[in-house]
């Protein structure tokens, strides 16, 4: 069964390379094999078409969004890559930090402080550039 909607991967493509660099993205996608491809194509059309295709929420608000969720999660890897992606889409250093407050409260304190950790990591290297 093909599942495939190339309108919304190629959406979602744009809003993926948009937020997180395109450089970032191609090089997932070359990194894909017959294995991963599948999820890749997957996940670029579903999270990126579908989740982040309409404008009813702006790439900031989205990105907060997805600071909070994901430092909940405890995901930390991919919390690192969407701080780079909120950053370019507009999220200022103090309010991630009142992003990262919040995550402690409902979270705990070691998950607050995780997220200040890769934040840290994050913003010097923005700061390096």
């Amino acid at each position: 069964m093909d599942t495939f909607d190339e309108d919304l991967f190629l959406k979602g493509l744009e809003q993926r390379k948009a937020t997180l660099g395109a450089e970032y993205v191609e090089k997932n996608l070359a990194a894909a094999d017959d294995f991963t491809r599948p999820f890749q194509e997957a996940m670029t059309a579903w999270c990126w078409g579908f989740g982040w295709g309409d404008d009813v929420i702006d790439a900031k608000t989205r990105s907060m969004m997805n600071l909070s969720m994901i430092g909940a999660l405890g995901k930390m890897s991919e919390w690192e890559t969407h701080c780079r992606g909120a950053l370019k889409n507009g999220v200022s250093q103090d309010e991630i930090r009142a992003i990262i407050h919040v995550i402690a409260i409902y979270c705990g304190v070691p998950q607050g402080l995780e997220c200040f950790r890769v934040a840290r990591k994050v913003l010097n290297e923005q700061s390096v550039e």
